[in-house]
């Protein structure tokens, strides 16, 4: 259990926690929630100790291993499976003693240390982490330094997991992920076996896989059971409650209040006048619980309507070197008030194809048909560098209006969202939910037909994604998404195509289906149309007889691993063993552990088949 006591948390003056105390249950998942500033992130580096609190403390169990990925992305020469691998500082220092040891005991002791911490089945492990977050076994053989910032940052993420502290601390981990990545990242929290603290604006992780939440309210702390949506549901019905208990009060304060007024000079009532006036005086009023609403996000209108289809792509190829197209034969069309999501992992095109409608990347063959005066907006995470730091959202929006009076320059920034100090503050004083917004309007400037938004939840809080899904589902003209946020994609996409195998087509299934296909394959191996389609027919129509045979089969496989295993083991607890034949020991020692890796997948599927086997028995 981690116990917060009455802390109190300050940074550079100010106060984020005041005498705040919660405790969370060993093996929580716990989601911390609130608005951008108010000391998350600081919580984090008090619970590490890196910063002190002001007042109280902060009990952990003891030898506890804490784990946070590290603020800076590994590079090098090693290969990313070799430095996940590494993040088991135990594993890489038994491996590499049992290489020098001499001494026959200790040579024992190193074996069956490893076999005790599955040092055998870490490769597999590791692997399989790696491939969850976007990364084919070629790529996990790629050097760290061949990798930009962001997908580095998964490799730090992928060796956070790989060690599996007692204690797992995330910080806004979907970031650096695709919608693939986070979907898997879902999956895997949901499973992870200790206590995990979990920062996140991502409605769809905190629904998936989280127990508890974590509430910054008023420099305050409170825990909620539940995911996000449970969280939200209790915390509007208490805000309700308070606000029926706050009225009732002011109706009685009011009345006694009336009762002194009129009958506090009259001789006769002046002792229930004085009566009533102590129980005033000790009658403290309620507050209004007043939240601060989150600055609109607004999204300008197109000044007229385009006929019909506004874009048209016929046999296009598209790529950054000539005769090396990234995307061949695009066959697409988008309609005036189209509302589309991209699906695929990255690097497999998206951005690619979302240069291209914006006409930032040029088609190098087929026919493009394009509306004519046709207005584009184009907005990418990368482009929050392009705002200049010094100058403020005010002279931004002036830069785009020469010659325009103040005061018109003024009701455009506060169009998007700043008011009259905020359109003042330089751009490097804004919070990163505050430079997204001015990106977001500064992109949107002049009334766009089309507007591209590539990962525009980055950096928002859950209140301004909101206010982002409601912007959009405003806006009259067509809509291109790209974002690992579900939430966003299912509130404001009506169609999905994805990029995937040198093209971008439609898909035909939804959401669920995606997260289905996305968490049965490996990594970034995805099923092709022909294999979706022949998968979903066998999915529909299992036949009964195939169904007893593998459950058949399967009980004879772990039948058979349960044998071995037990063989194996009885090698293994023969001391001379280690002293005769070190080597041996070794290699019986990991075919301990891959027989152990075998056995629990021939379990999960005879689960598996059998929930499906008297799901049909149940049918008939």
């Amino acid at each position: 259990m981690i116990v917060l006591d009455d802390i109190s948390l300050r940074v550079a003056g100010r106060l984020l926690i005041d005498h705040a105390s919660v405790s969370i249950p060993e093996g929580a998942h716990v989601g911390v929630v609130g608005r951008n500033g108010c000391g998350k992130t600081t919580l984090f580096r008090a619970i590490e100790n890196e910063i002190d609190i002001e007042t109280g403390s902060i009990h952990k169990p003891a030898r506890a291993r804490i784990g946070r990925v590290a603020q800076e992305a590994p590079a090098g020469p090693d290969s990313l499976i070799e430095r996940v691998l590494a993040a088991d500082t135990e594993r890489a220092s038994l491996l590499t003693e049992r290489e020098t040891a001499t001494d026959p005991m200790r040579i024992a002791e190193i074996e069956i240390r490893l076999v005790d911490i599955d040092a055998y089945s870490a490769p597999a492990k590791a692997a399989k982490i790696l491939a969850g977050l976007g990364f084919d076994e070629a790529a996990q053989a790629r050097p760290c330094s061949s990798y930009s910032g962001g997908w580095r940052m998964r490799v730090a993420l992928a060796a956070l997991l790989f060690v599996e502290p007692d204690l797992l601390l995330l910080d806004e981990p979907t970031n650096y992920l695709d919608l693939e990545g986070t979907l898997w990242l879902q999956d895997y929290l949901a499973k992870y076996p200790h206590t995990i603290i979990l920062i996140s604006h991502d409605r769809d992780l905190l629904d998936t896989s989280v127990s508890h939440i974590l509430h910054f309210d008023q420099k305050k702390l409170k825990l909620y059971r539940g995911n996000f949506s449970s969280f939200d549901r209790q915390r509007r019905e208490k805000l309700v409650l308070d606000e029926k208990a706050r009225k009732k009060q002011d109706a009685a304060r009011a009345h006694m209040q009336a009762f002194v007024d009129r009958f506090k000079a009259k001789a006769s009532k002046a002792r229930q006048a004085q009566s009533r006036m102590k129980a005033l005086a000790k009658m403290e009023p309620l507050s209004s619980h007043i939240e601060d609403a989150p600055a609109a996000i607004s999204i300008r209108h197109p000044e007229k309507t385009l006929s019909p289809p506004i874009i048209v792509y016929d046999g296009v190829s598209v790529g950054y070197e000539p005769g090396k197209p990234i995307l061949r034969n695009l066959e697409l069309r988008i309609d005036e008030d189209d509302r589309i999501a991209l699906l695929g992992p990255n690097g497999n095109g998206k951005s690619t194809f979302a240069k291209l409608l914006a006409e930032r990347l040029q088609p190098e063959g087929g026919k493009v048909v394009r509306a004519s005066k046709m207005e584009v907006a184009y907005l990418a995470q990368h482009q929050l560098d392009e705002l200049n730091p010094e100058h403020s959202p005010a002279e931004h929006v002036r830069a785009l209006m020469p010659g325009a009076h103040e005061s018109k320059i003024r009701a455009r920034a506060a169009e998007m969202g700043f008011s009259a100090t905020a359109a003042d503050t330089k751009v490097s004083q804004l919070s990163g939910g505050e430079k997204a917004r001015l990106l977001l309007g500064l992109a949107a400037f002049h009334g766009p037909h089309l507007l591209i938004l590539d990962e525009p939840t980055n950096h928002l809080d859950i209140e301004a994604r909101a206010a982002l899904i409601e912007a959009v589902n405003d806006y009259p003209g067509a809509v291109i998404l790209v974002s690992h946020d579900r939430h966003l994609l299912e509130a404001c996409a009506d169609r999905l195509w994805l990029v995937g195998n040198g093209t971008v087509k439609p898909y035909e299934g939804d959401l669920d289906q995606y997260r289905r296909e996305v968490l049965g394959g490996s990594g970034a191996e995805r099923m092709t149309g022909k294999e979706r389609r022949a998968a979903a027919a066998a999915a529909k129509k299992p036949s009964p007889g195939n169904l007893n045979k593998k459950i058949a089969s399967l009980e004879t496989e772990v039948q058979k691993l349960e044998e071995e295993i037990s063989r194996l083991d009885a090698q293994l607890s023969d001391p001379d063993l280690h002293a005769r034949n070190p080597r041996e020991a070794s290699s019986i020692g990991a075919a301990r552990a891959r027989a152990s890796e075998a056995l629990a997948k021939a379990e999960a599927e005879w689960l598996t088949l059998s929930a499906e086997r008297e799901a049909m028995e149940a049918r008939a």
